[in-house]
This record gives structure tokens, C-alpha cells and sequence, in this order.
């Protein structure tokens, strides 16, 4: 059944009215890049993004009804604001202990993760993945048993967090079993959280129920525009069933906390449209999409098989292909300009992997260019390939040589410098080393930077990092 598109509605007969825009935005309408009719500010009848009800009210009604949850929330301003927004409902739901706040997170969180404890004032006590899993900063897979066992560590020291933080799907395709972890919270009284920034699709697979709040998350965010036919900046924050906050007032109020007073409501068409486009047809185009990606993968495996040592296309979330570029004898990055030269733009690659994000809206023609790509790259090879290093114990290094010198508030608004990498080892991180994309922290602010670190750095090719500023 087709769902409305009031904002898209109202948007349309008021660029159609040929009314005198005495409002902002400055252009008044007037065409230049071609979009500006239908960019507005919240004028009468628009509604208001952080007070909704209205037009937005009845978007995000029929929002709530296609992702099953109790209520689902629009951001104009990515999964970012949506993660800050998740942090502070559930800090404010949390009992008073008069012990500062911590969150208990997998190490591969993206940077606004940290942001949010910058601006909220909490620590975050890392989740690191296990020895044979640590070969990528990207992934961090986490079983209920080790859930399990860091939350009764804490609860040893006296400490319960307010809430679990995974980040699933992760940027390589890597999914959690929320299901279990989302078991072993209730079990312990504490809240999951979910950056599924990229997964906002997965409600509308055939199961149904992949979708992190079907399967027992108290919050999540998603963003709209990674998976979705939404513009970018579009993004969804989601209340479970047993999400600490229901009040449609108080999580409107933290979305304000961290958003501007003026939305775009092109993002707001935006992603008023796609609940019509996901109630008419999409998930059997998704299932297609799916199906089209699993060939893909087979038929790279069997095109790399004759020239390569080991399987060329991983296991990931359906909508992603990870190659493993080291079965062809390249880095992520050197693979990722090859098929640059084809005409190719990847989503992602580091010194191992390379990530390719497809949706439903690719042509044939985006697969059958990369399988033909591929192939060709395959059969160039010169000689044998000789795989990289392995990177587990580094990583195990990585963690064991890091130490918090001060909290993640202090480090970030600390007097900064920038310095070269190899010359910050010994000093103490002030904004998150990341590589972009993924935006995933090498050393987090308030660590102090050690020489696995920095090497890690040069791995990634962060070439600065910012440190506090020692006092002269």
C-alpha cells in the first residue's frame, strides 16, 4: 500500500502558489542550481522539524509503521546527530550513581561516537576485538560471551554502564548478533545502542527481522542516505520497545541539542518520498539487488580462483562486496585506482580491504563493469602473490600499549597543536586520528600515542595528529 509524502505535498503546491517568499533561504526561490522552488524554512504549515504536529508528524507517523518501531525520528543532519541525541536520553535515563557515566563500546566506533563523549562528559570503556579477529580497525566483532564477561568486570569495580554501544553493520560489511547481545543487556539491566548507520535496509529484507530494533536494540540510528534512495544528511533515530525514553518531547529536545534551527527540507522531502518508494515494491527490488550481489561475489571468487591463492570476495552484509585486494597482490588503496581507471568509485580501501556499496538504483551495467574489471586485474598478475604481513599481534599491541591520560572532554578542548605522526609518540591524542573514510580512531582523544600507534598512522595514512598543547 503507497504511503502519503505530506512534506513533499505541501512543499510542491506552495512552489506552485507563486507566493511572495518574504522568508528566508535568499535565494527566494529563484533557480540557479535548480532545486531552490522547493528548498524552504519552516514558514505556517511547514511544521517544525523539533516541535513536529504537522506535516513532519505525519511523516514520521508513516516512517514508524514501514521500520516497525515504537517511534522513528527524522535527522537532517546525518546518523552523527542521532548518535549524540541516542548517547543523551540514555545518560538521562540513567540512575544517579555519583560515579561518572561510562559507556561500554566496540573499539570500532566511528568519531562522532566520541564527539558525543566530548559534548556529554562520559568515558567509554572499549570493547577490542579478540586476537584472531584483529586484523582491521574497521571491524570489531563482539560474541555474548565477551559481552558478558566485560559487563560482570565492571560490575566487579562497582560499575554498571549506561548503556552497550555496537556499530553493526561495520564499514567492512562485519554484522553483529544483536539478538544475543541484546539478550545478555536485559539479562545485566542495561541498554543497547546501535550505530546501524549502514543497515538501514535491512527491515526490508524477506526475514523482516534483521533490522536492529526488531531484534531487541533499545535505540539505533540509521542513515537514510548510505542505503536508501535519501539525499545525504538524511538519517532516522529509532525507539525500540523498551528505549529508556517514549516522551515525544524529550527526544525531540535532544535532537535539538545537537542539530541546527534550520533543517533542510530537501532532506525533509527526501526522506518523506522514500517511505512512498519503500512501501511500493522496494523490498522485492531489494531481494533482486541481493541476489544479483550474490552471484557477483561467487562469480569473482571462481574469476579470481584461477589466479589467485584465496577467496577474492568476502562474507559480508548483503547490500556490500568486500575484496580482500591482497589476493591480488595490491592494498586496498592501489586496487581501489585500478578500478578507478575503469570508472569506478569505491566506497572504501585501506592498506588490506576495498568496499563497493550497492543498492537496488545501480544499473546492470555497475555489475557487470566491476566483474569485468576485476577479472582483468586478476589476469594481468605477473607472479605468485605474496600476502601481507599478518597485523593480529600488532593490533594486540596497539591495545595493550594504550593508556588513558585524562577524559575524552578534556583532551578535546585542551589547547591543541598539529604535529607530523612519527613526531607525536609519547604525546597525548586531543582530536580522534582517523582515516577518512571510515572515520574509524586509531588512538582515541585522551590516550597517550605510543610507537604502534604511530605506525599504525603510517599504515593508514594519517600524516598529523593533533596532541594537547604542553605547557611552556
Amino acid at each position: 500500500m503507497s504511503m502519503t509524502t505530506p512534506i513533499v505535498d505541501f512543499v510542491r503546491r506552495y512552489a506552485q502558489s507563486g507566493t511572495s517568499r518574504l522568508h528566508m533561504p535568499g535565494h527566494k526561490g529563484q533557480s540557479l542550481l535548480g532545486f531552490e522552488p522547493w528548498d524552504i524554512t519552516e514558514i505556517k504549515g511547514a511544521d517544525e522539524l523539533y516541535g513536529a504536529d504537522g506535516i513532519i508528524a505525519q511523516s514520521e507517523a508513516n516512517a514508524t509503521r514501514l521500520f516497525g518501531t515504537v517511534h522513528t525520528y527524522y535527522s537532517t543532519e546525518g546518523s552523527s546527530q542521532c548518535i549524540r541525541a541516542m548517547l543523551c536520553l540514555a545518560l538521562q535515563a540513567a540512575p544517579a550513581t555519583g560515579q561518572r557515566p561510562v559507556l561500554l563500546a566496540a573499539r570500532n566506533a566511528h568519531k562522532a561516537l566520541l564527539y558525543a563523549a566530548a559534548l556529554l562528559d562520559f568515558d567509554i570503556q572499549w570493547l577490542w576485538p579478540a586476537p584472531q579477529d584483529a586484523s582491521a580497525l574497521c571491524s570489531c566483532p563482539v560474541s555474548a560471551a565477551k559481552l558478558t564477561g566485560a559487563l560482570q568486570g565492571l560490575a566487579q569495580q562497582g560499575k554498571r554502564p549506561f548503556g552497550v554501544y555496537i556499530t553493526s553493520p561495520d564499514y567492512l560489511g562485519g554484522v553483529q548478533d544483536i539478538a544475543a547481545l541484546a539478550e545478555v543487556c536485559k539479562d545485566f539491566g542495561v541498554l543497547l545502542l546501535v550505530d546501524n548507520a549502514h543497515g538501514a535496509y535491512l527491515r526490508f529484507l524477506p526475514q523482516g527481522g534483521q533490522h536492529p530494533i526488531a531484534l531487541g536494540a533499545a535505540m539505533c540510528c540509521d542513515s537514510g542516505h548510505k542505503t536508501l534512495p535519501v539525499v545525504t544528511g538524511g538519517a532516522y533515530l529509532h525507539l525500540g520497545k523498551n528505549a529508556p525514553v517514549q516522551d515525544e518531547t524529550a527526544v525531540r529536545n535532544a535532537l535539538a541539542l545537537f542539530g541546527s534551527t534550520s533543517p533542510s527540507y530537501l532532506i525533509l522531502q527526501s526522506l518523506d518520498k522514500c517511505n512512498q518508494i519503500l512501501s511500493e515494491g522496494y523490498p522485492l527490488r531489494l531481494l533482486q539487488c541481493c541476489g544479483h550481489l550474490t552471484r557477483l561475489r561467487r562469480e569473482l571468487n571462481e574469476a579470481a580462483a584461477k589466479h589467485c591463492p584465496g577467496p577474492l570476495a568476502l562474507e559480508s552484509e548483503p547490500l556490500k562486496v568486500t575484496l580482500d585486494a591482497a589476493v591480488l597482490g595490491l592494498s586496498g588503496t592501489e586496487l581501489a585506482e585500478k578500478l578507478r581507471a575503469a570508472k569506478i568509485e569505491c566506497e572504501y580501501a585501506d592498506p588490506r580491504y576495498l568496499v563497493l556499496m550497492f543498492t537496488p538504483d545501480n544499473p546492470p551495467q555497475d555489475f557487470e563493469r566491476l566483474s569485468a574489471a576485476v577479472l582483468r586485474i586478476a589476469e594481468e598478475l605477473a607472479g605468485p602473490v605474496t600476502f601481507p604481513e599478518e597485523t593480529a599481534g600488532e593490533f594486540a599491541e596497539l591495545e595493550r600499549g594504550l593508556h588513558r591520560r585524562c577524559t575524552i572532554r578534556q583532551a578535546v578542548f585542551a589547547p591543541q597543536e598539529q604535529l607530523p605522526a612519527e613526531q607525536a609518540v609519547g604525546r597525548i591524542c586531543a582530536m580522534p586520528t582517523v582515516s577518512c573514510p571510515p572515520a574509524i580512531p586509531i588512538v582515541v582523544s585522551g590516550e597517550q600515542i605510543t610507537p604502534t600507534a604511530a605506525a599504525w598512522m603510517k599504515r593508514y595514512h594519517v600524516e598529523e595528529v593533533s596532541v594537547i598543547r604542553e605547557p611552556q
